[in-house]
């Protein structure tokens, strides 16, 4: 059987028709719009990316969430650093006053990720019930 695509069709399509088109064929995992548009004319299926929304927010959230995690550390990696130089004593009770506020910074940063973590998990088997996932 002769596979060699040589024979050429041409057609007009609308404005609308195009992006149409273009949209089903920048959702699907097709390389060239030739294949693609030669699986719908035939009938083959075609395979189209599929993105959560939920986990998109969710990646999104913590990677906010460990950026500011790695501040907070480096900050505190800078404190301690300043602990090992102090001599005084009202420098020690500065560093502790310093350090109890960025303490309380990372524990809330902590519980927001347990609150995503769990928000997640709560949805996760929710549609693992219906049979999403």
């Amino acid at each position: 059987m002769n596979d060699k695509k040589d024979k050429w069709i041409h057609i007009r399509v609308s404005t609308n028709e195009l992006q149409k088109i273009n949209d089903e064929f920048s959702s699907s995992v097709s390389r060239k719009r030739s294949d693609f548009l030669r699986k719908k004319l035939f009938n083959k299926p075609v395979t189209i990316k599929y993105r959560n929304k939920s986990l998109d927010d969710f990646v999104s959230e913590m990677v906010q969430l460990k950026n500011e995690l790695n501040a907070i550390g480096h900050n505190f990696n800078q404190t301690v650093k300043r602990l090992h130089t102090l001599s005084h004593m009202h420098e020690l009770v500065s560093w502790a006053e310093q350090n109890e506020k960025h303490k309380t910074i990372f524990f809330q940063k902590v519980d927001e990720i347990k609150q995503h973590i769990l928000k997640m998990a709560e949805q996760w088997s929710q549609e693992s019930a219906r049979g999403k996932v």
